[in-house]
C-alpha cells in the first residue's frame, strides 16, 4: 500500500476531474459556452505528454552515461505512453477547434507545430524499429531523443507566442486562467493535470516492467 498510494491518488484525481468536468458548473462564456469543459481533458493531455517526454529525455541521458539498457527501455516506453496522450490531446483539440473556430484544423502555428512535433516522435519510434543491433539502436535513438525534446518545446510553446495564434496564451491572447476560469474550475483543472500526469507515469512504468519481462523471456529462450 505504501508503494501504491500515488496510483490510488492518480485514479481518484482522474475520476473526480472527469465527473466534475462533465456535470460541474462552468461560467457562461461567449463563443466557448459549454465547450470550456474541454479544458479539463484537452490541456491535461498535453501536460502529461510533456512530462513523459521529459522523463524519456532524462533516461536517454542516463543511458548515454551508463550504457544500462534498462534506461533505454524506460526512455522508449515513456515516449510510447506520451504518444498516446498526444493522440488524445490532438483529438480533443480538434473537437474543441471545430466548435469554437469553425473547423477541426485551422491554419494555426500551434496546431501546425503540434503536428510536426508528433511526426518527430513517431519518427523516433520508426528509427528504433529500423535498427536491429541493441546498443546501436539505443545510442542513436537516445541522441535523437535529446535533440527532439527542445525542438518540440520551441514548436509548441515558443514560436506560437511570437506569431499570431488562435490559442489562448499565444500571439498576444490572454490565457484561460486570466479570463475564463473561475474559482471552481481552477482546482478541478489542476486536479485533472496532476491526475493525468500520475496516470501517464503509472502506465509507462507498467509498460517498462512488461518490456523487462519480455527481454528476460527472450534471453531464456
Amino acid at each position: 500500500m505504501r508503494k501504491n498510494w500515488w496510483k490510488i491518488l492518480a485514479a481518484c484525481m482522474v475520476c473526480v476531474s472527469v465527473v466534475a468536468g462533465l456535470v460541474g458548473p462552468v461560467p457562461e462564456l461567449h463563443i466557448l459556452n459549454e465547450s470550456i469543459r474541454n479544458v479539463y481533458f484537452h490541456v491535461p493531455m498535453w501536460f502529461a505528454m510533456l512530462i513523459l517526454y521529459l522523463v524519456s529525455v532524462i533516461y536517454s541521458i542516463k543511458y548515454l552515461n551508463s550504457n544500462d539498457i534498462k534506461h533505454d527501455i524506460m526512455a522508449v516506453e515513456a515516449v510510447n505512453t506520451g504518444i498516446i496522450f498526444c493522440g488524445f490531446g490532438l483529438l480533443t483539440g480538434m473537437q474543441w477547434a471545430n466548435i469554437t473556430w469553425g473547423e477541426p484544423w485551422p491554419n494555426d502555428p500551434k496546431l501546425n507545430g503540434s503536428a510536426i512535433a508528433t511526426l518527430m516522435y513517431l519518427a523516433y519510434l520508426v528509427l528504433r524499429n529500423a535498427l536491429d543491433e541493441e546498443q546501436k539502436r539505443a545510442k542513436i535513438s537516445a541522441v535523437y531523443n535529446i535533440f527532439a525534446f527542445p525542438i518540440m518545446v520551441v514548436l509548441l510553446y515558443i514560436l506560437p507566442k511570437l506569431t499570431d495564434s488562435l490559442h489562448p496564451g499565444s500571439g498576444g491572447n490572454s490565457t484561460f486562467g486570466e479570463l475564463d476560469m473561475d474559482n471552481y474550475m481552477r482546482p478541478v483543472f489542476y486536479t485533472a493535470v496532476v491526475g493525468w500526469i500520475l496516470t501517464g507515469i503509472w502506465v509507462s512504468t507498467i509498460r517498462y516492467r512488461l518490456r523487462l519481462l519480455e527481454n528476460k523471456a527472450n534471453k531464456i529462450q
